[in-house]
């Protein structure tokens, strides 16, 4: 693993505030505080030299900061969303000099900024979530409203797809999650519609005080003083688990409140199946690389009871955890990437890089090597095999387990050209290096993944 952030002119020194890699070219998208969509050609670095990021292309549109963008899965279209309730839908041309990007359709009904959105499966459908404490399933065909969700009380700043079309998720700074299930409903003319129906609403979990003599609940999410835009959630690739960022929890009413990542099961959105810890500061994006891989065998102490395995990134405000499913601890701890909150990290399509984006106006890229991650398998052989009527079928233990974080797991990403204040002033690409592991504060905290017990 190797890689920094990159010193180049991303967004004219403004905030880079989300990012998306293509699908199929790999290409990396970028959206900033300068109102542009930003195309960039990402390539590995030789021998033990960091990936490179050049500019490619600018779209253009944006009358505002810009959001969120994703690629749709056939990365024929490109979706984002920015202030004031713009949401515009790109669509890729072939032209004899090269790919071209104009817009498809403006989709106008959020009155207020757009935060989240998300692509379903087959591309046909998106969800958007907005200040305006709504969200939106819109026909990407018809470029019109499908259904209005607007049950939440506060800003909506996460949205996600089920892979396998039965759930849309929506995260609000109203301290809820809510899950919405597909029900088929047919008209009058016999045509079927599809529709969402709030199904469950995650808000609070209990806690037994220590003479067991009563519980009391507390909330699982931050309020509105969470210092951040976002709240980025996020589905496995196979549909079995839901990864929730935002997290505050406390094991009893005496207890410290403790920031984390909750993980559900689609079995059972009752209360948290694991909850992963963050620190000092709190969650604000997920993302799970589009890779399944084998077993390594290195740790049967796991979590999940999986055929395969799967990585997952963690972004708090100033860090990067990487997980997999087979592990316990994390996998990768990267902090030290940024002077300021991260916005959003994205996967390329076959997981080489990780990237991050940052308020500070500038990225980082993570580039692993060749099966670091581990030895990738096709995932469409075994979705169907991986979701289970067993509500604990997905995972393997339910008692808590306490894992300490060694100070020499925490890598620290640093700049080995510039200062602090050269950072923020500086245009031009820098040599970042990964620095020998760096013992400091926060690596003396401990990462204790809990498995809390259903009954």
């Amino acid at each position: 693993m190797k890689g920094g952030t990159l010193q180049i002119n991303w967004h004219d020194t403004r905030p880079v505030l989300t990012l998306d890699f293509h699908p199929v070219s790999g290409l990396l998208a970028t959206g900033g505080a300068d109102f542009d969509i930003k195309l960039w050609l990402i390539s590995s670095g030789e021998s033990k030299k960091n990936p490179t990021a050049s500019y490619q292309n600018s779209l253009s549109y944006h009358g505002s900061a810009v959001n969120v963008l994703r690629f749709s899965p056939s990365g024929e279209q490109l979706a984002s969303g920015a202030d004031g309730g713009e949401l515009i839908i790109w669509k890729s041309h072939c032209t004899e000099t090269g790919q071209t990007w104009k817009v498809l359709k403006s989709l106008s009904f959020h009155r207020k900024d757009v935060l989240d959105l998300e692509w379903s499966s087959d591309g046909a459908f998106l969800i958007s979530g907005s200040v305006d404490n709504s969200c939106i399933i819109w026909d990407a065909t018809k470029g019109s409203v499908h259904q209005i969700l607007d049950a939440h009380l506060h800003y909506v700043q996460g949205v996600a797809w089920d892979p396998l079309n039965k759930y849309v998720a929506s995260l609000s700074s109203d301290r809820t999650c809510r899950i919405y299930a597909h029900k088929r409903q047919t008209k009058s003319k016999g045509v079927e519609r599809m529709n969402y129906v709030c199904q469950h609403v995650i808000t609070k979990a209990e806690q037994q005080l220590v003479d067991d003599s009563k519980s009391t609940k507390s909330h699982l999410f931050l309020d509105e003083t969470l210092p951040s835009f976002f709240r980025r959630l996020a589905w496995s690739p196979d549909g079995s688990f839901l990864l929730v960022p935002a997290g505050s929890y406390k094991s009893s009413p005496a207890s410290e409140v403790v920031n984390t990542a909750y993980i559900f099961s689609r079995q059972d959105f009752s209360r948290p199946a694991l909850l992963l810890p963050s620190g000092s500061k709190p969650v604000v994006a997920v993302r799970f690389s589009p890779i399944a891989y084998s077993f390594r065998g290195s740790n049967p102490a796991g979590f999940f009871k999986l055929p395969h395995r799967l990585v997952f990134a963690v972004a708090t405000l100033n860090s990067v955890y990487v997980y997999d499913t087979e592990s316990v601890p994390p996998i990768s701890i990267l902090a030290g990437l940024h002077y300021a909150a991260i916005t959003d990290i994205a996967w390329s399509p076959n997981a080489q890089f990780l990237a991050v984006s940052s308020q500070d106006g500038y990225c980082t890229l993570i580039e692993f090597g060749a099966d670091e991650l581990g030895s990738p398998i096709s995932l469409t052989e075994d979705k169907e095999n991986t979701v289970h009527d067993d509500k604990s079928s997905i995972l393997e233990k339910t008692d808590k387990m306490m894992v300490e974080r060694k100070e020499d797991e925490v890598m620290e990403l640093v700049d080995t050209t510039k200062t602090d204040g050269e950072k923020n002033e500086g245009s031009q690409e820098a040599q970042i290096g990964m620095s020998t592991p760096v013992p400091n504060k926060p690596a003396k905290k401990r990462i204790t993944p809990m498995a809390i017990d259903p009954n």
